[in-house]
């Protein structure tokens, strides 16, 4: 038996074989055949079994939000049997002799110049398509698994970090648990585990190793620990310490149709952050009152070119229309920093947290940011929608876009396309610039959302991805908690409300501070709900709310 230590970012006890995580990039090397015919219908092979994939995305994609969204995957299936890029992969294998993997390769480079090269718009387009298809066929001729899990039972997955963008394809129905060498409890990863419910453990450093791979894990999501091979004894005491876990939850499941209030009758709202319009299942299930935050960027990293106006739509609509009459909350596209996607074509940045990415590339980008609020607004007259901007550091940005708005609604209705007009607009309260002016902005918003993932980093000059800062990135720290309540100061003498959608509003050590201050919205990951109900039930605020707010001030014996 095995013990290594690393950080527990999410809760739960997770059983079952180590599962080393592939990434859908294969090293190609050219060598010479002598069964070219062989080698030909290798390609064919290959190229037979990508298309099959190619149409049960394009299926999944129309079930889940309609034609237009089916649409890239029937392009790239056409992409991958065109009859000149299917000739020319021919020609190398056939006269030249090269094995399939460089034939594909040596191709796709040679298409992706030609179209990238071109003046029309649309063609240039098609420089992505073939990379991705060139790159499915890839994988399947060398093995790679898209997506990264090549198992018929689910895994413990391993890894050394992963991207937002190879998250977002993870076959999640095969994951027990997450296992990565480096990340932070704000990284992708962690995020994903507590949207999904299950164990997740980074800052393996090198503990991890993939001799491990195949054998029996244990993993304890709340203590970090990570037991190879455990022995009968361990696992007995693992297996009851999960059925105790149950039991817990089965209890929580009692508080669902309660309300999110204190014993003294002080009533907040608890809301879900969500990544796709599949999560809207988990938010149901653990009854959460609406979406606080939903990241709309899932649709940029899930695609091989920006998504069009109607793709986004119709994932917009449907978690409208699945979220009935509760409100939704769609944060507008937060690329940039560690989100980096190839079709962006972003400058290669010394430091990228604090380049171009999110409100500052919508706006540099206006084409690009109309796209999104046209279909942002047409989703609109399908349920109750709110719409917030990250990355928020001035008055004028706010100004910007509220301009644009207006612009887009002016269209809309010109066209005749029905949108709501009680729309409320936020901004992310992110940086200390937002919170210091927050008395200005609270001027033209309806609300705000406080990410104090990115608030704690940028206020304690921490990086949040770096596991190795430790107890240096402090989300307690008695800046974040001064600059959260100024926030809410500031906006309540304005009219506005109030939320806070970073990792830190399912901290229960955190819940009493938040209603003291007079926040108005926690918004969680799905089951956070009802661990976080019973917290704020369990709570009087009558005497704490002056005892907290002396702390903050100083006035008191410091808590922070």
């Amino acid at each position: 038996m095995i013990t290594i230590q690393g950080k527990g970012v999410s809760t739960g006890i997770g059983m079952g074989p180590l599962y080393c995580y592939r990434r859908a990039k294969a090293e190609i090397k050219q060598y010479t055949v002598d069964d070219t015919q062989a080698e030909w219908q290798r390609f064919k092979d290959a190229q037979a079994v990508a298309m099959a994939q190619l149409g049960e995305l394009a299926e999944k994609a129309r079930a889940e939000a309609g034609d237009e969204a089916a649409l890239l995957f029937e392009t790239h299936q056409m992409m991958a049997e065109d009859l000149d890029y299917e000739e020319a992969i021919q020609d190398l294998i056939e006269n030249e002799a090269w094995n399939a993997e460089a034939a594909v390769s040596e191709i796709a480079g040679q298409f992706h110049d030609m179209f990238a090269s071109m003046d029309d718009e649309y063609m240039r387009g098609r420089a992505a398509d073939v990379k991705d298809v060139s790159g499915r066929i890839l994988n399947i001729l060398c093995g790679v698994v898209q997506g990264g899990i090549n198992s018929d039972v689910p895994v413990l997955l391993a890894s050394d970090d992963l991207a937002p963008s190879e998250t977002i394809q993870l076959d999640k129905s095969k994951i027990l648990g997450f296992i990565t060498s480096y990340g932070s409890s704000s990284s992708h990863t962690a995020i994903l585990a507590r949207t999904m419910g299950i164990p997740a453990i980074v800052g393996l450093g090198d503990q991890l190793d993939v001799i491990y791979e195949g054998r029996q894990v244990v993993v304890d999501g709340a203590t970090g620990a990570v037991i190879i091979d455990p022995t009968d004894d361990v696992m007995a005491d693992f297996v009851a310490k999960r059925e105790e876990q149950l039991r817990q939850r089965a209890l929580l499941e009692t508080l669902k149709g309660q309300e999110n209030i204190t014993k003294d009758g002080k009533k907040i709202r608890v809301y879900c952050n969500i990544g796709s319009p599949e999560d809207m299942d988990a938010v149901k299930m653990n009854d959460g009152g609406g979406i606080g935050l939903f990241r709309s960027e899932f649709l940029y990293l899930n695609s091989a070119t920006y998504p069009t106006e109607d793709e986004q739509f119709e994932a917009y609509k449907a978690v409208l229309t699945g979220m009935g009459d509760k409100e939704v909350i769609i944060r507008t596209c937060d690329i940039g920093a560690d989100k980096q996607i190839d079709y962006f074509e972003l400058p290669k940045e010394e430091n990228p947290a604090m380049g171009m990415r999110a409100l500052r590339i919508s706006l540099s980008r206006p084409g690009f940011f109309r796209t999104q609020l046209r279909a942002l607004y047409r989703a609109s007259a399908y349920g109750n929608l709110g719409i917030m901007f990250p990355m928020v550091t001035s008055v004028w940005e706010v100004r910007e876009t509220k301009k644009l708005i207006e612009s887009v609604k002016k269209e809309l209705h010109d066209e005749g396309i029905p949108y709501s007009d009680h729309v409320e607009i936020g901004v992310m309260i992110e940086t200390p610039a937002a919170a210091i002016i927050s008395d200005r902005l609270a001027k033209e918003v309806d609300f705000f959302s406080c990410g104090t993932n990115d608030l704690t980093q940028y206020t304690l000059a921490c990086d949040r991805q770096n596991n190795d800062l430790g107890r240096f990135y402090d989300p307690h720290h008695l800046s974040v908690v001064r600059l959260l309540k100024l926030v809410v100061e500031n906006a309540h003498k304005n009219g506005v409300w109030v939320g806070i959608c970073g990792e830190l509003g399912a901290d229960l050590e955190m819940t009493e501070t938040f209603l003291a201050i007079g926040v108005d919205e926690l918004s969680v990951s799905p089951r956070a709900v009802l661990p976080l109900r019973n917290k704020i039930r369990s709570l009087d605020m009558t005497e704490a709310t002056a005892r907290i707010l002396a702390e903050i001030d100083g006035e008191a014996s410091p808590k922070y």
